[in-house]
């Protein structure tokens, strides 16, 4: 665990890409095959491979008891530390002293993870977690702690651990790339590296892949500027979801690749007869005859739920709106241009009668005609229907595809989505061949790090918070404003008792918190600013929801700032 730490101070230490690889790339070489693996996985931020479900649940407030404890400091002196370094791991190679007999072997430290994942209940997960720090020394304590917390902030992404696999082991970085995507592992996938058998590895099911993302536009034109075919979808105000469907068993994902299908036990029925093993992307939204998405608000009642009461599902119940496929009948999809996985996914819903296809190329079609279709008949039909095939419509101009968007407005959804029919499905990547248009006041993905208790009827909870966004290259996170409406009293409760047990530093009314928080905001315009080190503040910022679909790192970047903040300028001087 040593050189493992060391070798993590070394690509901290520097910038350049190549550096950083070759690092990586000595240090791998310099291990056994069993170290190596679990290192990549280390070093890709986790503390298992991405495939597994395990999970530490060791939160911020207990490493930093353990920390303080171990350390014999007062709260003070943690607080000027982390104030410092703004990060746990550092915090506590700063703080913890070095004792003779130190030192932890990678393996050892993975095993004691799979301890700490199987132990119930927090003091024996505080037990585990005090004699692993007690026993490491303060550098390795340093990385293990920023691994248990999930950000190893040494601008060392998994996409870079992919190229030093390459280079330590020979093979090219697109064969490293494909099976570590069909794994989720990025130590299996060294493990073949090093065996010269990645061209073996297949598709793991009930492992998501990443979801591939959409760049946003601004108008009609630019959104046909990009590509001369265009499949286009109302964009729902639901939540992303990966549908892994093999033998009978469905699992869903959200984006986080959390599995969420004990949120929804309707829905997976209705896939489990389809004729061969697939994976599709889609939709899941709250849904009301005839044939209407209902807001995120009613949806989010759902989200999260173990169990879910028959009377939810009477009052709330929901569909999966399907709109591509990655994977079926043995085969990887995400090659393939997008109008050819449309056929895919029009015969495997097509083989399945108790799944409604249904789809609509007219682009002028009336609001309540496109509603009608999408009822299904009756209003028992439709509730008994949770499988659908998102509606495709094809444009040949502005004037089209602004109908189109009124139109999807007026059914209750956020805007459209634009596809270019060429593309190929790119996992986790966002570009120019999916685009998304919206029409509301601008927003930003941001991620909360502090919190302050409210006033008046808030007093006693935590209800303004402050949010950043990210750099350019996401190491660090930057503020950019703070906001304290928009979330419901009941919203407000809850993230109240998770920002409590996930404070970093307790500055009385005042808390800094893990960041892990993603919010949407709304403002009305955008100012450049000394206020916060973005460099930008937010005019009247209010949250439009909670992420809980989003990890920190989906959060917006400062670039996005920047580029709403020049379309502003230039709205500005048409105006």
């Amino acid at each position: 665990m040593r050189l493992l730490a060391e070798s993590c101070e070394a690509i901290g230490a520097t910038t350049k890409r190549l550096q950083k690889t070759a690092v990586v790339s000595d240090y791998l070489k310099s291990r056994t095959t069993d170290e190596a693996a679990v290192s990549a996985v280390f070093l890709s931020g986790r503390a298992f491979p991405a495939w597994e479900e395990t999970t530490l649940q060791v939160g911020g407030s207990l490493l930093w008891r353990v920390v303080a404890e171990l350390a014999g400091k007062d709260e003070s002196a943690l607080t000027a530390a982390y104030r410092k370094h703004g990060d746990l791991g550092a915090v506590a190679g700063e703080v913890l002293a070095e004792r003779a007999g130190q030192g932890l072997g990678v393996l050892e430290v993975a095993a004691t993870f799979r301890q700490i994942a199987a132990a119930r209940g927090p003091a024996a997960k505080t037990a585990l977690v005090r004699d692993l720090l007690a026993r490491a020394t303060p550098l390795e304590a340093k990385y293990i702690v920023k691994i248990v917390t999930g950000d190893l902030r040494i601008g060392l992404k998994e996409s870079l651990v992919e190229e030093a696999i390459a280079k330590a082991y020979g093979g090219t970085l697109v064969e490293v790339q494909r099976a570590n995507m069909l794994l989720g592992d990025i130590g299996e996938t060294l493990r073949r590296a090093v065996e010269g058998r990645m061209a073996e590895a297949k598709m793991r099911m009930f492992h998501p892949l990443g979801f591939m993302l959409a760049s946003p536009i601004e108008s009609p034109e630019e959104g046909l500027s990009y590509f001369s075919e265009a499949a286009v979808e109302d964009k729902y105000d639901g939540i992303r979801a990966q549908a892994h469907v093999s033998e009978g068993e469905v699992k869903f994902f959200s984006r986080t690749r959390d599995e969420i299908t004990e949120s929804f036990p309707e829905l997976p029925g209705a896939l489990a007869g389809l004729p061969q093993d697939a994976i599709l992307d889609g939709e899941i939204v709250a849904w009301e005859y005839p044939g209407r998405a209902r807001a995120f608000s009613v949806l989010q009642k759902r989200l999260g739920r173990k169990k879910v009461s028959e009377r939810m599902l009477q009052e709330i119940p929901v569909a999966y709106l399907v709109f591509d496929v990655l994977y079926a009948g043995g085969e990887l999809l995400i090659d393939r241009p997008l109008r050819e996985r449309a056929r895919v996914l029009d015969g495997l819903l097509e083989a399945k009668r108790k799944i409604t296809h249904h789809r609509d190329t007219e682009p002028r079609r009336k609001t309540r005609e496109l509603q009608g279709k999408l009822g299904f008949g009756t209003e028992e039909e439709t509730t008994a229907i949770s499988i659908l095939r998102a509606p495709v419509f094809r444009v040949r101009s502005p004037e089209e595809l602004e109908e189109l968007f009124i139109a999807a407005q007026g059914r209750g959804n956020e805007g459209l989505m634009i596809k270019d029919l060429d593309s190929a499905y790119t996992p986790g990547k966002r570009g120019k061949s999916w685009l998304k248009m919206k029409r509301e006041l601008a927003t930003l993905d941001v991620v909360v790090t502090a919190v302050e208790y409210g006033h008046g009827k808030r007093v006693g909870v935590l209800s303004d918070y402050t949010f950043a966004v990210w750099d350019t290259n996401k190491d660090r996170l930057v503020n950019i404003g703070k906001a304290y409406s928009g979330l419901t009293d009941v919203e407000i409760a809850e993230m109240t008792q998770w920002f409590l047990e996930h404070t970093i530093e307790d500055q009385g009314f005042r808390r800094t918190v893990e960041p892990k928080i993603v919010l949407e905001v709304a403002f009305n315009n955008m100012m450049q600013s000394d206020r916060h080190d973005s460099g930008y503040a937010l005019r009247f910022p209010r949250i439009v929801r909670l992420r809980p679909d989003k990890t920190a790192k989906e959060a917006d970047t400062i670039s996005r700032v920047r580029e709403i903040f020049a379309s502003q300028a230039r709205a500005e001087r048409k105006a």
